[in-house]
């Protein structure tokens, strides 16, 4: 059976690995603040060009959200968002567990832009007596696989100052969104642009676990306080640091995302090649494809998939989705299931 449901199937990146177990003896300070941690930052702090961001280490996405979120939102603001944001669809009311309102908007293809920020904005006006948009919360990549390009980043980043927005990147999938083919945005772009983002590493090689990067000088107060009251503030925190480490080392981080984009390429050529039709084009390791109810029965017995939504009575789209550890022979047979499909 090959396993193209999601990106966190497998365990991690070999070097993590190995570290883990030279260094399972060593005694560290907790919290997040041993040398490992430190080393961590640093390293982050270098790639993405921002040397006087804060980082911290969660344990994952959604905690990394909920902290972020409610870290910046006061009591009657709540968080613009497109319609199809984790924090909307896949989070289970995370966001409003802790007292503050999603605002979904539209999303294009998974985005949303700056002029539907400003016309928000304006909707809501001075009324007390509507939830007041206090933040913007973006994904890169989106939760369809697609990207914002650097003009349509900038104009959001302008609107959010524009208008006291902080902006906020959940960069759970952000390597491949980076190395996507199509990319214009660099590192240093999104830490430029936003003013909170994350570095996703359950999703992309290691274990477990999300850096959260805060740039701007204003947020990053208190924030471990808002960790702790969470649950996020782990006591091993060496295990996060130590693993964001050897992700960032050498550009691992980078070379393993392009690795499952060069891979998802392959299929989605394949796709096309077929004539099969794409919910939507995403440039990423996240593919969409719509199939019969007849093209997915024949993939059951060898394939597994995601079935992302039902599109009709004879068809579904379906999520196929590669990793940093996704081999050439899954990828191979793979296509040669596509290419046999009536």
């Amino acid at each position: 059976m090959y396993r193209f449901e999601c990106d966190y199937q497998e365990g991690c990146i070999p070097p993590i690995l190995e570290r883990l177990a030279q260094t399972n003896l060593e005694q560290t300070v907790g919290y997040g603040m041993d040398p490992y941690c430190e080393e961590a930052a640093r390293l982050i702090k270098e790639r993405f060009s921002c040397p006087d961001a804060a980082v911290f280490f969660l344990t994952g996405g959604t905690q990394a959200n909920a902290c972020v979120i409610s870290s910046i939102l006061k009591p009657y603001e709540g968080v613009l968002c497109a319609e199809t944001a984790h924090i909307n669809a896949h989070e289970t009311g995370a966001i409003e567990h802790s007292g503050h309102k999603v605002l979904a908007l539209p999303g294009r293809e998974g985005r949303i832009t700056g002029t539907q920020v400003s016309v928000a904005v304006a909707l809501q006006g001075d009324s007390e007596h509507t939830v007041k948009p206090g933040m913007v919360y973006i994904s890169m990549s989106t939760e369809l696989g697609t990207i914002y390009n650097l003009t349509t980043l900038s104009d959001l980043s302008m609107v959010c100052r524009q208008n006291h927005l902080p902006l906020y990147l959940d960069g759970a999938r952000l390597g491949y969104a980076l190395t996507s083919p199509v990319c214009d945005v660099t590192p240093a772009d999104v830490a430029r642009l936003c003013d909170v983002f994350t570095v996703g590493g359950t999703k992309q090689g290691a274990l477990f676990g999300e850096a959260v990067v805060i740039v701007n000088p204003a947020l990053k107060r208190s924030f471990r306080y808002i960790m702790k009251q969470q649950g996020g503030l782990l006591a091993k925190g060496r295990l996060l640091g130590l693993q964001f480490a050897e992700l960032m080392r050498g550009d691992a981080y980078f070379t393993y995302a392009q690795k499952a984009v060069n891979q998802a390429m392959r299929i989605r050529d394949a796709l096309l090649k077929k004539g099969l039709p794409l919910f939507v084009d995403s440039p990423t390791n996240q593919l969409f494809v719509i199939l019969t109810d007849e093209q997915l029965e024949t993939f059951e017995d060898d394939f597994a998939f995601e079935v992302w939504e039902r599109v009709d009575e004879d068809h579904s789209c379906v999520r196929i989705c590669t990793s940093w550890a996704t081999s050439d022979g899954a990828v191979t047979a793979l296509l040669q299931a596509i290419e046999g499909l009536e």
